[in-house]
This record gives structure tokens, C-alpha cells and sequence, in this order.
């Protein structure tokens, strides 16, 4: 059945902000988003595709690009059915965050000596390395494992597993991997057998840290959770009491805007911030106990 792709053309910047925020915001309604550039010339166009009555979904668009402080006409097509999954891997190039090289199998051949390869497909978990929370996670965990060696680690909202996939790449350490979608978990766990590492990534479907699989593996050396700011800050008392003393936090799925609440919310349990990446309007944290 034919649909409607709904699509606003913006500058680079604004539009991974604004695609962010709609895969935000239309995550349980599982519309297809893209982003692209069409020129090549660092003008970009999201889109967004619907079935049926689209007015309500229209509407929606355009407050969240208001919210992101855009201005700009939304346009509007009826598309033949497309092959989402074809589309997603022409689009999906390899990413580069420090010595981590995110790509997808049709392109194995870009892998360079001395990479940290993570294999991850467009699919069902969130995670390909090309949102700039997990580019900043992956570029602030090669800092943090290599400044203090951690022993053992949380990725807390697995999604993919890209996270938790560096983490065991580039450390070899356990690595407790949870989200709270049984979906997820299970793509987790394909995408850790897949990359190699298996024997050192658990998987775990969990809602919260009173899952048993925490008190077992607590205190963790580092936890690394992208997720959203406002769990982020729900959970902090949680965060706290599970990282060891002299551990560190790696904390994104945060607006700019959003940073300091979040700050303050550790401040509060006695966790000290040391540095922020900035990513595409995005920030991801490290903090210390």
C-alpha cells in the first residue's frame, strides 16, 4: 500500500537533532525515519513515512520541529512501497568514534588494520553508532577503559549492544548487558556472538536494578547507560550505590539542555563530573565516585 513520506530539509546539524527527536517521539508507533543528503553539500532531508491519515501525525511533526527550534514547511508525498531494510543499509555508512569503526556486513572491506571493528545492522534495537549519543559513549569509553582499566562493567539499555561490544573489544572484561525489551535483549545477544565476544557479554532483560543479575555482579569499575535524561535521573541513587568507589559513569541519551539537571542529580550522590562531549546537540557525560 502506497504512503506518505512527510519531510523537512534543514542544515547537517539540525537535522540529526531533529531526527533524534523523532525517533524519540515515534518510537512506539514504529514509523520509519530517514535522514540523508542528496546533494552532498551538507543541506539535509528527514523524512518520515505513515499509512492512511497522516494529519495527526503531521501535526506532531511539526510541534518537534518547533521544539528543536526549526522553521521550516513540512512537505508532502505519496510513495510507492518501499524495501526498508535495502534502504536502511544503502544508507547506513561505517562510523568512526576514536578507534572504534561501527559498519554494517556490506561493508567488512572498510575495516583498517588497527580497527576496532563492531559489526551492528539497521534493525530491531537501537544502536548503529551513527546517533551522536552513542558515537560520543563510544569515543568517551576508549578514554575512560584506557585511563583506568576497569575489571568489570554495565551497559545499562543495551539496545544493540554496541556499547557493550566496544567495551569487551576494547577491554576484555565482563560486561553485563540489560534492557528492559526482551526484543533487544535478544538482538543484544546475536550481535555479541556475532562480534566475537560472547563469552564475555551477559544478557539480561531487566526493568531496574532490583533484577538479581546487579547484586551479583555489583559494584561495577564503569557503567555506561544511554538512555534518556529523565530515567537517567530517576535512577541516580541506583547508579550510585552500584558503581564502586573511584568507578565512573558514562551517562547520554541527553539534550543539551537537559545537562545540568542531570548533573545535578549525581551532584547529589556524591558523584563529581568531568567532562562533557558535545555531540549534534547532544552531550554525553563522564562522572566519578
Amino acid at each position: 500500500m502506497p504512503q506518505t513520506r512527510l519531510h523537512v530539509t534543514t542544515d547537517a546539524a539540525t537535522a540529526d537533532l531533529l531526527f533524534a527527536a523523532l525517533e524519540a517521539a515515534f518510537e512506539d508507533d514504529g514509523l520509519p525515519i530517514s535522514v540523508f543528503d542528496p546533494e552532498d553539500n551538507g543541506i539535509k532531508e528527514v523524512s518520515l513515512y505513515a499509512d492512511g491519515d497522516v494529519g495527526g501525525i503531521e501535526r506532531r511533526l511539526c510541534e518537534i520541529i518547533e521544539s528543536v527550534g526549526l522553521q521550516a514547511v513540512v512537505g508532502r508525498e505519496v510513495v510507492p512501497d518501499i524495501d526498508w531494510v535495502a534502504k536502511s543499509l544503502d544508507g547506513l555508512q561505517p562510523v568512526r568514534a576514536g578507534r572504534f569503526l561501527v559498519h554494517g556486513a556490506h561493508d567488512r572491506d572498510r575495516r583498517r588494520p588497527g580497527d576496532l571493528a563492531i559489526e551492528i545492522e539497521a534493525g530491531l534495537a537501537f544502536g548503529t553508532g551513527h546517533h551522536g549519543t552513542t558515537s560520543g559513549c563510544l569515543e568517551m569509553i576508549e578514554t575512560v577503559v584506557c585511563r583506568e582499566h576497569p575489571r568489570n562493567a554495565l551497559d545499562l539499555g543495551t539496545g544493540s549492544a554496541v556499547l557493550a561490544i566496544a567495551l569487551a573489544k576494547l577491554a576484555h572484561i565482563p560486561v553485563l548487558a540489560t534492557d528492559i525489551d526482551p526484543v533487544a535483549t535478544l538482538v543484544a545477544a546475536a550481535n555479541a556472538r556475532l562480534n566475537g565476544v560472547s563469552r564475555y557479554i551477559e544478557t539480561r532483560t531487566a526493568a531496574g536494578f532490583h533484577d538479581p543479575a546487579f547484586a551479583r555482579r555489583a559494584p561495577f569499575d564503569l557503567i555506561v547507560a544511554n538512555i534518556l535524561a529523565r530515567p537517567l535521573m530517576r535512577m541516580a541513587p541506583d547508579m550510585a550505590r552500584s558503581v564502586r568507589l573511584g568507578g565512573s559513569l558514562i551517562l547520554s541519551g541527553i539534550l543539551e539542555r537537559q545537562r545540568n539537571a542531570v548533573l545535578a542529580a549525581y551532584a547529589g550522590q556524591q558523584l563529581r563530573h568531568v567532562r562533557t562531549l558535545w555531540r549534534n546537540g547532544w552531550v554525553t557525560l563522564h562522572l566519578k565516585r
